[in-house]
């Protein structure tokens, strides 16, 4: 029976992104679920390898006035208490520091990253990302580190850029499955439109140079990083 992985999004996917290309390389099934969009997370299943929650428009004080966030919440809830693997990216992250008791909202001094930002690790975090690295970024809310656990990168504006919980609970700020293409159709979207005035983000020109310069080593630091959460040799 081949593995699935349940990639949970928050709009209907464009379905082009570095995480689902990898684990479909990797030999997972890939079950892809838009709960916003009216579609049902079904209790956990032995056929499940993990899963790994995207970014997207809503905040975690919508929680309790959003059911499909409930569910959500629920989903990661299993996968976690079933010590399967799980990444959460921007939203995703926010919503595992959620469960973990972290606080989550803005950052206090109104600041936004969008575009392409160095991102440090830790002294804790090494192992986790070896070196600064650039990563594509689209954000204004932040996760506190939730206790108990590890806190993996930082950048300049927001110190909790990456952390762990375990050995298989990921999130991250950041957003490594971004490619080129799907950073240009954020910098064309409609919500998007304007983001230059807000404190923090690059301009249009950075953004370009910067995400072009520095795509191939985040490309090849993530698939890395896949290859280690959702090593096949375990689930597939």
């Amino acid at each position: 029976m081949t593995k699935r992985i349940v990639l949970i999004t928050h709009s209907l996917p464009d379905k082009d992104d570095r995480a689902s290309d990898h684990l479909r390389r990797l030999g997972y099934r890939l079950d892809w679920k838009t709960p916003c969009e009216g579609d049902v997370l079904e209790p956990l299943s032995d056929d499940v390898a993990g899963t790994i929650v995207y970014g997207g428009k809503y905040c975690i004080s919508e929680i309790d006035d959003l059911p499909f966030m409930q569910a959500e919440i629920d989903w990661v809830r299993q996968c976690m208490a079933a010590n399967l693997p799980v990444l959460g990216i921007c939203q995703g992250a926010q919503m595992i520091a959620h469960i973990l008791g972290a606080d989550v909202g803005p950052h206090p001094e109104g600041w936004h990253e969008f575009g392409s930002y160095t991102v440090e690790p830790t002294k804790e975090g090494r192992d986790f990302l070896p070196h600064p690295l650039n990563m594509l970024q689209a954000h204004f809310h932040q996760f506190q580190l939730p206790d108990g656990a590890r806190q993996l990168a930082r950048s300049e504006l927001f110190d909790n850029q990456a952390f762990s919980w375990g050995d298989r609970i990921f999130g991250v700020q950041f957003h490594p499955e971004v490619t080129l293409a799907g950073f240009k159709r954020w910098q064309e979207a409609d919500w998007s439109q304007g983001n230059e005035k807000n404190p923090g983000v690059q301009s249009r020109a950075d953004q370009d140079r910067l995400s072009a310069a520095h795509d191939m080593a985040m490309d090849t630091w993530f698939r890395g990083f896949l290859d280690k959460l959702f090593d096949p040799a375990k689930y597939v």
